[in-house]
């Protein structure tokens, strides 16, 4: 893998507290980051935004306004994040699809390639830049944009499962399933855009637990535990 992009859940990031940032398990994130970027692999990072705001549970707002509320929750996110990277050593740049005055510079595919070959860690935040898209759909955009290897998924379980493994004990792991049978079985990996539009650009995902000791490093340097999509 020379180039990856790495999903990180907000909600995985507040660990226990469920809102707001954890410290430790970011600071262990970065950790492993770290020795990627050390082994000369460029990484990329969207994070989604429901450790502060989940716009779709809200009957009140209208969906416009509350999606861009959760752009702006995974900007905060890669902020934080970023500057967590920095103090280990990295070096980080943010990219949004929109001005965010000066904390962000604006996404182009030119400027992200010369920040990978600088050996920064850039971060894709503020999703599509629209409404009625999910973090999962401005991931595959990304790594569709910029030529990815692969989208490395860290959520809270270890994989894909035939139904859901927290109300169904007796729920199956995949170790390899196809992305067309995620769509006809709709096992949830990323929404049915971010599904069909992996299927069509052939981009492969690896889903696996963020919890689990070394799980980024050992996902993205060949000993991967979790499940791989298959195009």
């Amino acid at each position: 893998m020379k180039r990856i992009l790495l999903k990180l859940s907000g909600e995985a990031l507040a660990g226990e507290k469920k809102t707001g940032f954890d410290e430790p398990t970011v600071t262990e994130v970065a950790r492993q980051v770290k020795q990627l970027v050390e082994k000369d692999i460029q990484v990329g990072i969207v994070i989604g935004g429901g450790n502060f705001w989940r716009g779709r549970t809200s009957e009140t707002i209208d969906r416009t306004k509350a999606d861009q509320i959760g752009m702006l929750a995974t900007i905060m996110n890669c902020i934080y994040v970023s500057e967590i990277f920095r103090s280990t050593g990295m070096k980080t740049q943010i990219l949004t699809p929109f001005e965010c005055g000066s904390m962000t510079k604006l996404f182009s595919k030119d400027r992200a390639n010369k920040y990978f070959e600088h050996g920064m860690v850039v971060f894709f935040a503020g999703g599509t830049g629209h409404p009625y898209f999910s973090t999962d759909t401005g991931i595959v955009l990304r790594a569709v944009e910029m030529e990815a290897d692969g989208i490395y998924l860290a959520k809270a379980i270890d994989g894909v499962y035939d139904s859901d493994p927290k109300t169904n004990p007796a729920a199956v792991k995949y170790d390899e399933v196809s992305i067309q049978e995620v769509i006809d079985k709709k096992l949830a990996v990323v929404d049915l855009t971010a599904s069909i539009m992996c299927m069509e650009n052939k981009m492969p995902m690896y889903v696996f637990g963020l919890n689990e000791e070394n799980s980024i490093i050992d996902a993205v340097t060949g000993e991967f535990k979790g499940t791989r999509v298959s195009v």
